[in-house]
Formats: structure tokens, C-alpha cells, sequence
């Protein structure tokens, strides 16, 4: 009996010491497996910044005109739809007027509308001139007064001393005395200049007749000289420059710059553009420069380029600038683009107006001109014509 209970209390013990034996999981714990090891020795993956959401793009300018009835910018309808009458027909593709900076009147000949280009002839002098004082501003070039041959070196290839001090104010004032014979008379070398095969050498090969800043001689040649002085300068094609410092920003988009044989702008005669266009360069001016707020062209230059430098041709045109026009038409002041066969962009500052004529040629230069003093000046309230 004895045996059999410490056979029975040997069993018990057996299974006792069998129940408090550590089992393989909590061994498991203690030491990682291969797989937790190599999980746990990684670094954790550096967390990506999050990205700040893009700001909203900039919305385009908008360059577009606005548009507006004429009396309630203080003009005379009447007066205008009879100047509408009297155009149909006549030898004028367009007359186009902004007053306070949108459009009030708009004239097209059966077949044009607000999508044709014209050629402005030299009324392109004066975007070439707005393109000079950019470039001034940006260091391009020094002064009005240096001296042509510091930007032109062939002059001095010349040999001679008068056209040596030909400066780049005597360009812009169309006084650098060199022989030209543009309007007037029975001669002009504007076909053996349009001929040439190197446009600046048939220039600067004219003789000196005057010295240089003592007469007014009205010379595209003079323009000419100008884009060649400033492409030399910028590095680029005078239309690209204009286009990335005018053209683009303004939203001028209809114009075409022609170019010599050398690929030079042609920067006194060579641009077509449309009416609209025309109207938002010289909006530009009126406004000093400015445009949607931008100051694209300097407002000093606007200024001093629009101020009288000498009396011009002493023909009625008017005095001259640097390459614009200036005269007045009863009790305004105006300044104006002036091209042949009548291409006109006119700027009133005291009646805050804008007018574009285009015309065909050939014809009388001031005949379009007319449309302009019977018509829309009159039409402006606050004009007298004595």
C-alpha cells in the first residue's frame, strides 16, 4: 500500500514540474528570428515633406479693348456716323478712336474689319524710337549724345571726320547732315536706297552736306541707322527684341516687321499691323509709357521723345521729336506717328484721345489727315479749332 501511494505522489511530481516548464513561444520573444532581425536593424525610411500645394498661376493681362458708346466719353455721335458717310468709299481703309482708354468709334471699308494689317510706312520711326529708350534704360546705350561710330565701327572705316561726329541724337532728330532726299523736289534716292544690296553701307556712303545737328533733313536712312545700332547692341533681331519688350506684353499680335538684305529691321518704314494695334501703341504713350500697369517703355523717354527738338520740315507737318511728330490743331497739343500715303497714329493727351488712320497709296499724305480735324476733333468736347 505504502509503494503504490509513492508511486502515486512520484507521478504527481512528474507532472507538476512538467506544467512550470518554460514554453519554445516565450523563448521565441527573447530571441529575434532571422526575419524580426532583419526588419529591425533597417532604419526607418526617411518621411517625404510634404509638398506645398502650387500657388494659383498668375492671371494673363488682358489686353484686349474695351469698348464703350462715344457719348459717354464726351464726343458727338452725330458728328462721327457723318464722318462715317463721308469715308465710305473714300481712299481710307480705316479711322479708329479710343477716348479714356476704350475704343468709342471704329471705321472699316466693306471688306476690311478689326483683323486687317496695314503698312504704317515710317509712322514706324516712332515704335523704333520707343525701342531706343528701352534700350537706353537697360544700359544698352550710354547716351543720345555718343557718338554713331561707338556702335558702328565702319564709320570710322570711313575716313571722314564730319561723319565722325555724327551722334545718335543726330539720328533721332533726322540731323546728321548726311545728303538724303526722301520727299519734295523732283529727285529722290529712295529707289536706289530701296535697292541696294547693303542698305547701312548706301547710308553711311552718302556725302555730308550739312554738318552734323545743324538742319533738319528728314532721312529714313537716319531711322535705318538706328535699328542697326540696336540690334548691334541687344544681341537680337530688332522685331524679336520688340516683341519680347512691346509687342508681347501689350498683346499686339497682328504685326509684321519687315528687314533690309541683311536681315536688319527695317526700323523706319517696315511695319503692318492692324488699326487695333496701332491704337494700343499709341494708348501706351498717352498713358506715359505704361500699359495695364507695366511700365514697358521708360516714362521719362516717353516725354523727352515726344518734346519738341527742332521745327521740322517747316512744311505744316510740325515740329520734330526724336521721331514723332508735334504740332497742335486749334487748342490741342498733339503728337503723332506719321507714315506715307496718310498713316497716322495720333496721340491728345489734354483730350485723353487715340486716333489711327489707315490709307492706301499712292496719294496725298494729308488727305486722311482731314478725317482727323473735321471729324473727330471736333467731335471732342472741350475742342476748339481757333
Amino acid at each position: 500500500m505504502k509503494s503504490f501511494f509513492a508511486a502515486l505522489m512520484a507521478v504527481a511530481l512528474l507532472l507538476s514540474g512538467c506544467a512550470h516548464s518554460s514554453p519554445v513561444s516565450s523563448d521565441a520573444s527573447d530571441t529575434p528570428s532571422a526575419e524580426s532581425t532583419s526588419i529591425a536593424s533597417e532604419p526607418a525610411a526617411a518621411r517625404e515633406p510634404e509638398s506645398s500645394p502650387e500657388p494659383p498661376p498668375e492671371p494673363e493681362p488682358d489686353n484686349r479693348w474695351q469698348f464703350d458708346a462715344p457719348e459717354n466719353h464726351g464726343m458727338d455721335p452725330a458728328l462721327l456716323e457723318q464722318m462715317h458717310i463721308a469715308l465710305t468709299g473714300a481712299p481710307v481703309y480705316t479711322v479708329l478712336t479710343a477716348k479714356d482708354g476704350v475704343i468709342v468709334d471704329e471705321f472699316y471699308q466693306e471688306g476690311d474689319n478689326e483683323d486687317s494689317a496695314y503698312a504704317f510706312h515710317s509712322a514706324s520711326k516712332s515704335v523704333t524710337s520707343a525701342l531706343f529708350g528701352i534700350a537706353m534704360e537697360e544700359g544698352y546705350i550710354g547716351s543720345v549724345d555718343d557718338l554713331l561710330s561707338d556702335y558702328l565701327p565702319q564709320v570710322l572705316e570711313l575716313e571722314d571726320e564730319g561723319k565722325q561726329q555724327i551722334t545718335l541724337r543726330h539720328l533721332l532728330t533726322h540731323t546728321s547732315g548726311l545728303e538724303w532726299y526722301e520727299w519734295g523736289g523732283s529727285y529722290s534716292n529712295w529707289g536706289e536706297f530701296r535697292s541696294a544690296e547693303n542698305w547701312v553701307d548706301y547710308i553711311l556712303g552718302r556725302r555730308l552736306v550739312y554738318a552734323p545737328g545743324t538742319v533738319f533733313n528728314y532721312s529714313t536712312g537716319n531711322t535705318h541707322l538706328l535699328a542697326a545700332v540696336l540690334e548691334r547692341v541687344t544681341g537680337k533681331g530688332l522685331a524679336d527684341y520688340a516683341r519680347e519688350k512691346l509687342f508681347d506684353p501689350m498683346g499686339m499680335e497682328s504685326v509684321i516687321w519687315g528687314t533690309d538684305p541683311q536681315g536688319i529691321a527695317d526700323g523706319g518704314n517696315g511695319l503692318i499691323m492692324s488699326a487695333r494695334d496701332a491704337a494700343k501703341f499709341g494708348q501706351l504713350f498717352l498713358d506715359g509709357g505704361i500699359w495695364n500697369g507695366q511700365q514697358l517703355v521708360p516714362a521719362d523717354w516717353a516725354t523727352e521723345s515726344t518734346t519738341v527738338k527742332n521745327n521740322g520740315a517747316g512744311d505744316g507737318t510740325g515740329a520734330y521729336g526724336y521721331q514723332w511728330w508735334i504740332r497742335s490743331f486749334g487748342n490741342t497739343d498733339t503728337y503723332y506717328a506719321f507714315g506715307a500715303w496718310g498713316q497716322y497714329i495720333f496721340v491728345v493727351p489734354s483730350l485723353n484721345l487715340v486716333t489711327v488712320i489707315a490709307s492706301p497709296g499712292p496719294q496725298s499724305s494729308y488727305a486722311s489727315r482731314d478725317y482727323f480735324t473735321r471729324y473727330v476733333l471736333p467731335a471732342c468736347q472741350g475742342y476748339s479749332s481757333t
